[in-house]
C-alpha cells in the first residue's frame, strides 16, 4: 500500500527519544532545569542549536525507513548502541547525580555529545528519501554533527556556571 510507504520513516526511530526525554526530564539534575540550562548562553549558540535541532529532527520525516542493505542494518545496529549510550548517560545522572562522573564535565555533557551515534545510525539507515537529494546520509551525518558540536558547547557552558 502506497500510504504505508510514506508512514515508514526514519522519523519512528526518533519516537522513543522523544519518549524517554518526556517521561525522565524532570528527573535529572537541577544543572538541566530549563531555567539553568539556558540561562545566559550566548544567543549564536541558542539560535544555532534550535535551527540544527529543528532540521536534524525534521529531515528524518522524508527519509525511508529501510534495513534491506548491508549499510542500513550497519546503520541500525550503531542506533540501537546510541540509544544505550544515551538512555545510560540519563541514567547515571538520575542515579547517582553526586557521583564523580556526574559531578564532571565529561558526564554532565554525556546526555548532549552520546546523541551523536543515534544521528550516525539514522542516517545509514535512512540513505534514501521520498525526493531526489544527493548525499543524504553525508548530508544528514553532517547537520548532526554541526548541531552535536553546538548542543555540547551549549551543555559546556552550562556545566561551568554551576
Amino acid at each position: 500500500m502506497r500510504v504505508n510507504k510514506y508512514l515508514s520513516t526514519c522519523f519512528l526511530l526518533l519516537i522513543p527519544i522523544f519518549i524517554w526525554n518526556l517521561v525522565f526530564i524532570d528527573y535529572l539534575p537541577i544543572g538541566y532545569s530549563k531555567n539553568i540550562f539556558w540561562e545566559d548562553i550566548p544567543l549564536l549558540i541558542k539560535y544555532s542549536e534550535n535551527i540544527s535541532r529543528v532540521i536534524v529532527l525534521a529531515l528524518p520525516t522524508i527519509m525511508v525507513l529501510s534495513l534491506k542493505t548491508k549499510l542500513q542494518k550497519i546503520g541500525f545496529i550503531i542506533y540501537c548502541i546510541g540509544l544505550v549510550l544515551y538512555f545510560l548517560s540519563w541514567i547515571v545522572m538520575i542515579v547517582c547525580p553526586n557521583c564523580n562522573w556526574s559531578q564532571s564535565l565529561i558526564g554532565f555533557m554525556a546526555p548532549a555529545y552520546t546523541t551523536i551515534v543515534w544521528f550516525i545510525g539514522i542516517g545509514l539507515i535512512g540513505n534514501q528519501s521520498f525526493f531526489k537529494i544527493k548525499y543524504l546520509p553525508a548530508l544528514y551525518i553532517s547537520l548532526s554533527v554541526f548541531f552535536v558540536i553546538i548542543h555540547s558547547l551549549h551543555a559546556y557552558i552550562a556545566f561551568h556556571k554551576l
